[in-house]
């Protein structure tokens, strides 16, 4: 069972239907005290950093709840697009701290290259870094992004997938049970789905 984790910004039906795609059963949890019986967990989002920073930060306990779950407890716990950045330690994109369970921050891409931001589209991303989340992908793994913002790792070996726009960017991270994608899976067609088995199954 993955249990999704709805703070209020994030593309949950979409999450719930690939996860259905691939067998694997999922809620969607809002209450803190639901946290507590996850087996893992999954952080989505869409929008704006330090909007979802005050979301997660504002709601009763939920800040304590996911503390506990995943640095306590050990709870795998997977971002999606903005859940990934929040896992870090903050954004340019605002001023609020982030989750602080992987080193780094989010910056946004470089104004002087003539490249489109939003980044939107499809896009290679390949595995950096040996991982159960990255094992056994399409030898030209491609998935879904749409991101202004990239995340860098502070310690390269957090960084578990690269890609390039511009500039070559931190694509998935994790550090022990912290994993995060900075593309949409639920959007991804097959390659998603094998980023989402992996996940399922560790």
């Amino acid at each position: 069972m993955i249990t999704i984790v709805n703070y209020g910004m994030g593309n949950l039906g979409s999450l719930q239907n690939m996860l259905k795609r691939i067998s694997t059963k999922a809620q969607v949890v809002s209450e803190p005290e639901e946290l507590l019986a996850a087996d893992k967990l999954l952080l989505p989002g869409v929008g704006a950093f330090d909007a979802a920073m005050q979301c997660i930060n504002s709601k009763n306990g939920l800040r304590a709840a996911l503390d506990r779950r995943v640095l306590e407890d050990g709870v795998p716990v997977l971002g999606v697009c903005l859940g990934m950045q929040l896992l870090t330690d903050g954004s340019e994109e605002g001023d609020l701290p982030g989750l602080g369970w992987v080193p780094g921050r989010a910056k946004r891409f470089p104004r002087n290259l003539d490249i489109k931001v939003p980044h939107m589209g499809w896009n290679i991303a390949m595995p950096a870094m040996a991982s159960k989340l990255t094992a056994d992908l399409d030898p030209e793994p491609r998935y879904y992004f749409v991101h202004s913002y990239y995340v860098e790792a502070a310690d390269r070996a957090h960084a578990l997938m690269r890609s390039h726009h511009g500039v070559d960017f931190d694509s998935a991270i994790g550090r022990d049970n912290v994993f995060g994608v900075q593309f949409h899976p639920e959007k991804s067609h097959r390659f998603g789905m094998e980023i989402l088995k992996n996940f399922a199954d560790i």
